[in-house]
C-alpha cells in the first residue's frame, strides 16, 4: 500500500482532463499559435464547444486568447502559455505513470 496521495491519478490536471480540453492543449503543444478555425477543424469541434472550452483554459491561466484583423476580417489566434505547456507536460507524466510507461 502506498501513502495517500502518491498514485499518479493526483497528479492529474482536472482543467486539462476533459476530452475536449486535453485535446485542445495537446494540439496548442505542437504550434507556438494556432488561429480559431484551424484548431477547430483539428480537434473536430464546433465554434461554441472550442469557444467555451477554451475560456475555461483561458480562466486558469493556461492559454492565451489573441484578437485582431487579417485584412479587415477578424480573426482570433490561441497560444499555449508557459504556465500550459508546464501543466500539459506534468499531466501527460501522470498519465504516462498510470499506463505504466
Amino acid at each position: 500500500m502506498t501513502a495517500a496521495g502518491a498514485h499518479a491519478r493526483h497528479q492529474l490536471d482536472e482543467a486539462i482532463h476533459a476530452p475536449v480540453r486535453f485535446s485542445i492543449v495537446a494540439a496548442l503543444a505542437t504550434v507556438d499559435e494556432s488561429d480559431f478555425a484551424t484548431l477547430r477543424d483539428a480537434i473536430e469541434v464546433s465554434d461554441s464547444v472550442l469557444s467555451k472550452q477554451c475560456a475555461a483554459l483561458e480562466a486558469v491561466g493556461y492559454v492565451k486568447v489573441r484578437k485582431g484583423y487579417v485584412g479587415k476580417r477578424p480573426r482570433t489566434w490561441l497560444s499555449l502559455t508557459g504556465r500550459g505547456r508546464t501543466a500539459y507536460a506534468r499531466h501527460l507524466s501522470a498519465l504516462r505513470e498510470i499506463a505504466g510507461g
